[in-house]
């Protein structure tokens, strides 16, 4: 079987990719902390990056299911957080802290709410907390620092993300996002980009804890409706979107 051939140029300078340094941690990620992660991650081959930009070569695992049961992945999720909590920034100094590039998404978002604050498929809840928004995303992402201890997060643990072999093993793909952060921010972006409405309790529930949740998901609802922006209105990528932002209003006027 072939390998998986991951190639990146360098990002434009001044954009999101660049402020993060992405591609490079992907390869940083693969050198320094696949061999000890504790969960299942594609067998790297080679992870080079140079003036040109990066490349990883990965064990291809194309043949294996798209996505993951929630509530398994919540709980893979949970043991990994465990597992480096309070240890992962010390150990890997570079990892992305939290608030990194706020400044520029703080940017993007306020210059794509207005075609999102126009569109009709958004319930007047999602467009009211997303109106708040404008102007305090930099205050969401500071927020995010007392959600929790901090630990080794993948950054955007979507089922996309994910792979699951016949005999039901889980594998997490793409680890650009890769960061110190708390690991509720994980569940939080699990469930807000992948796991339908009525399952959202059964998921919390494995993951073992929900505190912090109402303290990550407003900085979490702005990347969940910078991802609604992507598919047109009343598309059904878009309805899945609007149900889960919904869901995630919901919890917040709760907690």
């Amino acid at each position: 079987m072939p390998d998986f051939v991951k190639r990146r140029g360098q990002p434009a300078p001044g954009s999101i990719p660049a402020a993060l340094d992405i591609f490079r941690s992907e390869v940083r990620f693969y050198r320094e902390i696949a061999p000890v992660a504790g969960v299942r991650v594609p067998a790297c081959y080679r992870a080079e990056a140079n003036d040109d930009g990066t490349l990883l070569v990965l064990e291809d695992l194309s043949d294996w299911q798209p996505g993951a049961d929630p509530v398994r992945a919540a709980r893979l999720l949970s043991e990994l957080h465990e597992r480096w909590s309070g240890r992962a920034a010390a150990r890997w100094p570079w990892l992305r802290p939290v608030g990194a590039a706020a400044d520029l998404v703080a940017g993007l978002y306020d210059r794509t709410w207005p075609a999102l604050a126009g569109r009709a498929d958004i319930p007047p809840p999602v467009a009211e907390i997303g109106r708040r928004l404008v102007g305090q995303v930099c205050v969401s992402e500071q927020a995010i620092d007392g959600a929790g201890p901090i630990t080794l997060a993948h950054g955007d643990a979507s089922a996309a993300n994910m792979r699951t072999s016949a005999d039901g093993e889980i594998v997490l793909l793409d680890w650009e996002d890769v960061s110190a952060a708390p690991g509720i921010c994980d569940l939080a972006w699990l469930l807000l980009s992948s796991v339908p409405p009525p399952r959202w309790d059964e998921v919390i529930a494995s993951y073992g804890t929900q505190a912090g949740l109402a303290r990550v998901f407003p900085a979490i609802l702005v990347q969940g409706l910078l991802s609604l922006s992507d598919h047109p209105d009343g598309s059904a990528g878009a309805s899945r979107w609007v149900a889960r932002l919904m869901c995630a209003v919901e919890y917040l006027r709760l907690h």
